[in-house]
């Protein structure tokens, strides 16, 4: 056997072992239906590839790059299958349905309704048949607490995570879409981010790998990495949410993305 057969070999028996474990069955679908079309060493190379190596890379932890992948896939908005099965592979790996809806309601305000409409109910089909499910307590201190005001509410949480940037948007839309401005304020901020459950600096893992998936959002995208970077994360989250997704989303979407951090760490 030679060096790259070794190796092909290796990453696939790590990859199998972790579908395996995500998925929670032995033999994995997608290596079924590979087979079924006569491409069984292409399926092989890429459970090895993704989940032999992609997968294990530092830097961003598995129930993360299943939150990423869950967010990334309600975005694209034509991958239910998909997205049931990694919804299903995010509980098995310690992530809460909580979080999960969280995540999903969350790419509402970036790729819209109708996307997020449909993985809900690619959750709820994940979700039927499991117990119910505990309920956590919120006991995290955020700038808004106690702020009423729809509207002043949303400034804070924008303040939180994109500092000027996010205000800077909003007066840029003072001229031609007041109302368009306030409802970001007031809805995306007010409303979604302030929503229990998912920390802020999940909220920008996951809204990161929205703008990837829909791969239209470089503006936004830079503002969000600034986003992360602002309430505690890395370079290298940022960096890893994106590699993750090349896989998910495309290499085109993943390069794109990718200039985009160069240029946001080179601002910072």
């Amino acid at each position: 056997m030679s060096d790259l057969q070794q190796d092909r070999s290796a990453s696939f028996a790590q990859g199998l072992k972790l579908i395996q474990q995500l998925g929670g069955t032995d033999r994995p679908a997608v290596l079924d239906l590979f087979e079924s079309i006569g491409e069984a060493e292409f399926g092989e190379q890429c459970v090895g590839f993704i989940y032999g190596d992609v997968y294990h890379r530092p830097g961003l932890a598995l129930p993360e790059r299943q939150l990423v992948t869950v967010a990334a896939l309600t975005a694209l908005g034509y991958a239910g299958s998909q997205l049931q099965f990694h919804a299903k592979a995010a509980l098995n790996v310690g992530c809460t349905r909580r979080q999960l809806i969280e995540a999903v309601i969350h790419v509402s305000s970036f790729a819209g309704f109708p996307a997020t409409l449909n993985a809900l109910t690619a959750l709820k089909a994940a979700f039927d048949g499991l117990p119910p499910e505990e309920p956590s307590e919120e006991t995290a201190d955020v700038p808004w607490a106690g702020i009423e005001d729809r509207y002043e509410r949303g400034l804070a949480a924008m303040k939180a995570v994109d500092g000027e940037a996010g205000e800077k948007v909003a007066e840029a839309l003072q001229d031609i879409a007041p109302d368009l401005a306030a409802y970001i304020v007031e809805f995306t901020f007010g409303e979604i981010y302030t929503r229990p459950h998912l920390s802020l600096r999940h909220r920008e893992i996951v809204t990161i790998a929205a703008c990837v998936a829909l791969g239209t959002a470089l503006p936004q995208l830079k503002v969000h990495i600034h986003g992360l970077l602002n309430v505690g994360g890395t370079r290298k989250e940022v960096v890893e949410t994106v590699l993750h997704l090349a896989f998910y989303c495309g290499f085109p979407a993943a390069l794109n993305a990718i200039a985009a951090a160069r240029e946001v760490f080179a601002q910072r």
